[in-house]
């Protein structure tokens, strides 16, 4: 974030892909993952008349706020207005006006986090334009985007995007309170982004597997009081896993493999060991498919082609059912992009993002 002149501010957040524990956030179950240099940005210029007029080119919009006062949301996700009432609650007004344009480069409604990183970057605005300017750290302004665009709307989703796109860089976030991050001190590169270009259901797919995974949970306290997705063994869970709910027993036992390859990824990345990083993201994706149901048959023909191409390992990224998949495959980025073009989706090659 910073001023260009007296009259200009601009400000900018990088999508994310999700390394390990996807679909774990929302559980306290640790995760690992990367901002990415795709980003979303504004610029600013201060206008005469009050209030903030948004230009969204890049979705035919233009939106019209009066920050100053208490905002009534009027769509689902009203996520501009969100960001306005949380920060109006620590006292932050607006006495100057702006015309503001946005525009992007990550991909919509895929998975990538493009709206995490929409408010991450609308926030860093609001509180640069805002009086009184407040001090704060990357990991409050964190919390304050979840605030906004999940407790505000009372709706599933962790804090793994806001914190990603509000810290960049690799992290490997706790995600049990008090939400402590760890940054890897490792130069990661060789990642190819594809896009399926199907559209996915974030928030059905999110509230559909939490809820299975909630009562797959319950049910195996009633037959093992001290279960916990945090700290049971796998092989434990495995003496019991075969009396419950077939569906909640999956998505059960995908979890606890998941949370082991997390656990098992930190070494991995710290010791910049490719081969084992490649090969846990696959059998992540594993579970991801199998135990969650998450994949497509167009993202596996994209994952095939990947690997084909010399891929390390590859995963869907995000909610799932449509939406992105990434590859890991250093020195092969060209060709695995290319392979994913062929298998008919859309690919990037992306590095990781500092902020």
């Amino acid at each position: 974030m910073g001023e260009t002149d007296a009259k200009v501010l601009v400000a900018s957040a990088p999508g994310r892909i999700c390394l390990f524990g996807e679909h774990q956030d929302y559980l306290g179950l640790p995760v690992i993952a990367a901002a990415i240099d795709l980003t979303i940005s504004l610029r600013a210029s201060r206008r005469s008349q009050p209030g903030f007029l948004m230009s969204l080119p890049d979705v035919g919009q233009a939106v019209e706020i009066d920050p100053n006062v208490l905002q009534i949301y009027v769509e689902r996700r009203d996520y501009l207005r969100s960001c306005v009432n949380v920060l109006r609650r620590l006292g932050v007004t607006w006495p100057t006006g702006y015309d503001i344009e946005v525009h992007g480069s990550i991909p919509i409604n895929a998975g990538v986090s493009s709206s995490s990183a929409m408010v991450v970057m609308w926030l860093r605005f609001l509180l640069s334009a805002g009086s009184p300017l407040l001090t704060f750290t990357p990991e409050a302004l964190a919390r304050w985007a979840y605030e906004s665009e999940v407790v505000e709307f009372g709706e599933p989703g962790g804090m793994m995007d806001h914190y990603c796109s509000a810290l960049g860089g690799i992290l490997q976030i706790d995600t049990r309170p008090p939400f402590i991050c760890h940054r890897f001190d490792v130069a990661l590169s060789g990642f190819v982004l594809g896009h399926s270009l199907e559209p996915k259901a974030t928030l059905e797919t999110l509230g559909r597997v939490r809820q299975d995974v909630a009562e797959g949970v319950a049910e195996m306290k009633q037959l093992l009081p001290g279960f916990s997705l945090a700290d049971t063994p796998v092989e434990v869970a495995d003496l019991f896993l075969g009396v419950i709910h077939p569906v909640h027993a999956r998505r059960v036992r995908a979890n606890l493999v998941n949370r082991d390859l997390t656990i098992a990824a930190d070494p991995a990345l710290s010791e910049g060991d490719s081969i084992r990083v490649g090969r846990l993201l696959s059998a992540h994706h594993e579970q991801l498919r199998d135990g969650l149901d998450l994949s497509t048959p167009k993202i596996e023909r994209m994952i095939e082609a990947a690997d084909a191409a010399g891929a390390l390992g590859a995963k869907i990224n995000g909610s799932g059912g449509g939406g992105c998949m990434f590859a890991y495959a250093p020195g092969r980025e060209d060709a695995v992009a290319e392979a994913i073009r062929r298998a008919g989706g859309k690919a990037w090659i992306v590095r990781v993002a500092t902020v």
